[in-house]
Protein backbone atom coordinates (compact mmCIF):
# COMPACT_ATOMS: atom_id res chain seq x y z
CA UNK A 1 0.00 0.00 0.00
CA UNK A 2 2.67 2.51 1.05
CA UNK A 3 4.81 1.51 -1.94
CA UNK A 4 2.04 2.63 -4.33
CA UNK A 5 1.18 -0.92 -5.37
CA UNK A 6 -2.26 -2.52 -5.51
CA UNK A 7 -3.37 -3.68 -2.06
CA UNK A 8 -6.32 -5.44 -0.45
CA UNK A 9 -8.04 -3.05 1.97
CA UNK A 10 -9.60 -6.04 3.76
CA UNK A 11 -6.25 -7.51 4.71
CA UNK A 12 -6.63 -8.42 8.43
CA UNK A 13 -3.70 -6.24 9.48
CA UNK A 14 -5.11 -3.21 7.64
CA UNK A 15 -8.56 -3.83 9.13
CA UNK A 16 -6.99 -3.93 12.60
CA UNK A 17 -5.08 -0.70 11.96
CA UNK A 18 -8.22 1.08 10.73
CA UNK A 19 -10.15 -0.13 13.78
CA UNK A 20 -7.41 1.28 16.01
CA UNK A 21 -7.65 4.63 14.21
CA UNK A 22 -11.46 4.63 14.54
CA UNK A 23 -11.18 4.02 18.28
CA UNK A 24 -8.62 6.78 18.72
CA UNK A 25 -10.50 9.33 16.59
CA UNK A 26 -13.73 8.52 18.46
CA UNK A 27 -11.90 9.19 21.72
CA UNK A 28 -10.42 12.40 20.34
CA UNK A 29 -13.74 13.60 18.91
CA UNK A 30 -15.43 13.03 22.29
CA UNK A 31 -13.05 15.38 24.12
CA UNK A 32 -14.06 18.78 25.42
CA UNK A 33 -12.29 22.05 24.67
CA UNK A 34 -10.54 22.01 28.06
CA UNK A 35 -9.19 18.44 27.60
CA UNK A 36 -5.96 19.63 25.97
CA UNK A 37 -3.70 17.09 27.69
CA UNK A 38 -5.98 14.22 26.64
CA UNK A 39 -6.19 15.55 23.07
CA UNK A 40 -2.41 15.81 22.79
CA UNK A 41 -1.91 12.28 24.15
CA UNK A 42 -4.46 10.81 21.72
CA UNK A 43 -2.93 12.64 18.75
CA UNK A 44 0.55 11.46 19.69
CA UNK A 45 -0.75 7.88 19.79
CA UNK A 46 -2.76 8.20 16.56
CA UNK A 47 -0.47 10.13 14.21
CA UNK A 48 2.83 9.12 12.67
CA UNK A 49 4.17 12.54 13.64
CA UNK A 50 2.57 15.25 15.76
CA UNK A 51 4.68 18.39 15.99
CA UNK A 52 4.46 21.11 18.61
CA UNK A 53 1.42 23.40 18.65
CA UNK A 54 -0.72 21.10 16.48
CA UNK A 55 -4.40 21.93 16.85
CA UNK A 56 -7.18 19.80 15.37
CA UNK A 57 -10.80 20.86 15.84
CA UNK A 58 -13.05 17.84 16.35
CA UNK A 59 -14.50 16.07 14.54
CA UNK A 60 -11.49 14.63 12.75
CA UNK A 61 -11.49 11.45 10.66
CA UNK A 62 -8.73 9.31 9.14
CA UNK A 63 -8.12 5.78 7.87
CA UNK A 64 -4.95 4.84 9.74
CA UNK A 65 -3.48 7.93 11.40
CA UNK A 66 0.00 6.42 11.46
CA UNK A 67 0.59 7.63 7.87
CA UNK A 68 -0.12 11.27 8.79
CA UNK A 69 2.79 13.59 9.57
CA UNK A 70 1.97 17.02 10.99
CA UNK A 71 4.89 19.38 11.60
CA UNK A 72 4.87 22.25 14.09
CA UNK A 73 2.06 24.80 14.22
CA UNK A 74 -0.40 22.94 11.98
CA UNK A 75 -4.09 23.82 12.38
CA UNK A 76 -6.94 21.64 11.08
CA UNK A 77 -10.42 23.13 11.31
CA UNK A 78 -13.69 21.20 11.89
CA UNK A 79 -14.53 18.11 9.85
CA UNK A 80 -11.15 17.31 8.32
CA UNK A 81 -10.95 13.92 6.57
CA UNK A 82 -7.59 12.27 5.81
CA UNK A 83 -7.70 9.02 3.85
CA UNK A 84 -4.10 8.18 4.67
CA UNK A 85 -3.61 4.96 2.73
CA UNK A 86 -0.35 6.63 1.71
CA UNK A 87 1.65 9.24 3.59
CA UNK A 88 -0.01 12.63 4.11
CA UNK A 89 2.51 15.23 5.24
CA UNK A 90 1.74 18.80 6.30
CA UNK A 91 4.80 20.98 6.90
CA UNK A 92 4.96 23.69 9.54
CA UNK A 93 2.52 26.59 9.66
CA UNK A 94 -0.11 24.93 7.49
CA UNK A 95 -3.67 26.18 8.03
CA UNK A 96 -6.53 23.92 6.94
CA UNK A 97 -10.06 25.31 6.67
CA UNK A 98 -13.22 23.46 7.69
CA UNK A 99 -14.23 20.26 5.89
CA UNK A 100 -11.01 19.89 3.91
CA UNK A 101 -10.48 16.37 2.57
CA UNK A 102 -7.23 14.59 1.75
CA UNK A 103 -7.69 11.55 -0.53
CA UNK A 104 -4.43 9.58 -0.76
CA UNK A 105 -6.31 6.37 -1.65
CA UNK A 106 -8.06 5.65 -4.93
CA UNK A 107 -9.43 2.84 -7.09
CA UNK A 108 -8.17 1.63 -10.49
CA UNK A 109 -9.76 3.50 -13.41
CA UNK A 110 -10.30 0.33 -15.44
CA UNK A 111 -13.65 -1.08 -14.29
CA UNK A 112 -12.48 -4.68 -14.82
CA UNK A 113 -9.64 -4.09 -12.35
CA UNK A 114 -11.72 -1.96 -9.99
CA UNK A 115 -14.40 -4.60 -9.41
CA UNK A 116 -11.71 -7.11 -8.36
CA UNK A 117 -11.28 -5.03 -5.19
CA UNK A 118 -7.64 -4.02 -4.78
CA UNK A 119 -6.96 -0.31 -4.26
CA UNK A 120 -4.06 2.10 -4.78
CA UNK A 121 -2.61 5.08 -2.91
CA UNK A 122 -0.09 7.86 -3.50
CA UNK A 123 1.26 10.43 -1.00
CA UNK A 124 -0.01 13.97 -0.51
CA UNK A 125 2.43 16.71 0.56
CA UNK A 126 1.59 20.21 1.72
CA UNK A 127 4.69 22.36 2.13
CA UNK A 128 5.21 25.08 4.76
CA UNK A 129 3.06 28.19 5.23
CA UNK A 130 0.16 26.94 3.08
CA UNK A 131 -3.47 27.88 3.66
CA UNK A 132 -6.16 25.52 2.37
CA UNK A 133 -9.57 27.23 2.32
CA UNK A 134 -12.73 25.53 3.50
CA UNK A 135 -14.02 22.55 1.56
CA UNK A 136 -10.83 21.97 -0.45
CA UNK A 137 -10.32 18.44 -1.77
CA UNK A 138 -6.78 17.19 -2.38
CA UNK A 139 -6.62 14.24 -4.76
CA UNK A 140 -4.03 11.44 -4.59
CA UNK A 141 -0.41 12.27 -5.26
CA UNK A 142 -0.59 16.08 -5.20
CA UNK A 143 1.97 18.45 -3.72
CA UNK A 144 1.14 22.01 -2.70
CA UNK A 145 4.20 24.28 -2.80
CA UNK A 146 5.28 26.49 0.11
CA UNK A 147 3.58 29.84 0.78
CA UNK A 148 0.59 29.00 -1.42
CA UNK A 149 -3.11 29.68 -0.78
CA UNK A 150 -5.78 27.35 -2.16
CA UNK A 151 -9.21 28.99 -2.44
CA UNK A 152 -12.27 27.55 -0.74
CA UNK A 153 -14.06 24.74 -2.55
CA UNK A 154 -11.14 23.93 -4.85
CA UNK A 155 -10.48 20.43 -6.12
CA UNK A 156 -6.71 19.94 -6.41
CA UNK A 157 -6.00 17.29 -9.05
CA UNK A 158 -2.40 18.29 -9.92
CA UNK A 159 0.60 19.77 -8.13
CA UNK A 160 0.38 23.48 -7.30
CA UNK A 161 3.63 25.51 -7.30
CA UNK A 162 4.99 27.58 -4.42
CA UNK A 163 3.91 31.15 -3.75
CA UNK A 164 0.64 31.30 -5.68
CA UNK A 165 -3.08 31.76 -5.18
CA UNK A 166 -4.87 28.85 -6.83
CA UNK A 167 -8.57 28.02 -6.92
CA UNK A 168 -11.32 26.28 -8.84
CA UNK A 169 -12.45 22.89 -10.02
CA UNK A 170 -10.05 21.76 -11.21
CA UNK A 171 -7.75 23.98 -9.17
CA UNK A 172 -5.54 26.28 -11.25
CA UNK A 173 -3.14 29.13 -10.55
CA UNK A 174 -4.88 32.50 -10.39
CA UNK A 175 -1.85 34.67 -9.66
CA UNK A 176 1.63 34.76 -8.18
CA UNK A 177 1.74 35.89 -4.53
CA UNK A 178 5.46 36.62 -4.16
Amino acid sequence: MLAGELYEAWDPDLVRRRARARDLTARYNATRQDDQDVRRAVLCELLGRCGENVWIEPPFYCDYGENIELDDSVYLNFGCVMLDCARIRLARNVLVGPYVQFYAGFHPLDARERIKGPELATPITVEENVWLGGGVILCPGVTIGANTTIGAGSVVTKDVPAGVLAAGNPCRVIRQLQ
